[in-house]
């Protein structure tokens, strides 16, 4: 045996009279399967269920969370969906849920009660006040605004069954304002006594007036609705993120005078995932008006302004007039906002585009209403 040769190399080494042996023959590998991809507008894997769920996904500042109410054509809730009942889109691109919860949430609620309401009306809302409380469970918490041609905080959020609500509810009560009637006899009444259409001497005039004929200066009608929202706003969105933050105003819509536009309070509010109810009284809640005040003549008060601001929201609206009615609807509303279906999804947007995303929530159920946000402004003030 040379140097350098092993046992090994040497008796593996083929002979040079034979031919090299031929390799052996390999099967065919086994014929694979064809793979079938599950359709593209069906979700497979199912999302985390329950409220605990919620405190393991909202750490994605992506994640969008969507309240949703279920009714059937007779307006009672619809109960027992599962996530298979709903698809959600935003911006007509299906979302994947990533979680799904039925259980009922925590209300930070905000009152926002009308004051200019005429005194008939008013006294009606004053009444049914002390039912605010009772639609209120010991987990949820409510502060109290009200507004006139400007807002008036009473109580930050307090415990909803708490010794303190009913006695700020009972100083919130008010008289209502009714429409100004020009008194002839007052120093603001037109001249009864004119030369060439101008007063004279005041001395000479009932009331001492010292206004031309034509001219009468009433107060300016202000209704500062959109401020006291926002307001009620600014004040919610410092609440925690796992409790339903919900805004009940009970007014007649009216408009007018408000520093802040609809389309400020509007992105506000659905930026930081706030609900707008409303429980509508006086005029505007009857049913030959309810519709007509929807119209708005430019530069002109708006007269019913409210149901811009729960469709923007996903909220809900009842109008009612009566006082057993409106309590029935302070029940209904806090019912419907603490029960809803929870649905959330990871957003297939940057979180660097600020723009408004559009949200469409489909329910595989016949002749049921579905009440969602229809969209929102992302801001990362929200996940914090």
């Amino acid at each position: 045996m040379g140097a350098g040769e092993s046992p090994s190399s040497s008796s593996a080494a083929t002979p040079p009279d034979q031919p090299p042996a031929e390799p052996a023959a390999q099967e065919p590998p086994p014929a694979q399967q064809p793979v079938v991809a599950p359709p593209q507008d069906q979700q497979t894997n199912a999302p985390e269920e329950g409220a605990a769920a919620r405190a393991n996904i909202v750490v994605n500042v992506n994640f969008v969370e969507v309240p949703v109410t279920v009714k059937d054509a007779k307006g009672n809730l619809v109960a027992g969906l599962t996530w298979r009942d709903f698809t959600v889109y935003e911006n007509n691109v299906r979302q994947n849920l990533r979680l799904f919860s039925v259980d009922a949430a925590p209300l930070s609620i905000a009152f926002v009660i009308d004051q200019n309401l005429p005194s008939n009306y008013m006294e009606q809302v004053n009444q049914s006040m002390a039912a605010m409380q009772g639609a209120l469970t010991p987990y949820d918490e409510a502060a109290v605004f009200t507004y006139t041609h400007f807002t008036k905080e009473w109580t930050g959020f307090t415990g909803g069954q708490s010794g303190r609500l009913p006695a700020v509810l009972s100083l919130a009560k008010s008289s209502g304002t009714d429409p100004t009637v020009p008194d002839p006899s007052s120093p603001f009444s037109a001249c009864s006594i004119s030369i060439n259409g101008n007063c004279p001497d005041p001395n000479l005039q009932p009331g001492k007036s010292t206004q031309t004929i034509g001219e009468l200066n009433l107060p300016k009608e202000v209704y500062a609705l959109n401020d006291a929202i926002l307001a009620a706003a600014k004040e919610l969105s410092s609440r925690p993120k796992e409790r339903r933050r919900v805004i009940f105003v009970i007014s007649d819509g009216k408009e007018y005078g408000s520093k802040a536009t609809w389309k400020e309070v509007a992105r506000y509010l659905q930026t930081n995932n706030i609900t707008v109810d409303a429980t509508l009284v006086g005029a505007s809640a009857r049913f030959d008006e309810r519709w007509i005040d929807r119209f708005h003549l430019p530069f002109e008060m708006y007269d019913n302004i409210l149901y811009k601001f729960t469709a923007a929201t996903g909220g809900d609206m009842y109008a009612e007039g009566g006082v057993n009615n409106m309590e029935k609807s302070y029940q209904k509303i806090a019912e419907e906002a603490r029960t809803q279906y929870t649905l959330g999804y990871l957003s297939h947007e940057s979180i660097y585009d600020a723009k408004y995303r559009s949200i469409d929530v489909h329910v595989d159920r016949p002749n049921v209403n579905v009440t969602a946000k229809p969209g929102y402004y992302p801001s990362a003030q929200e996940y914090k």
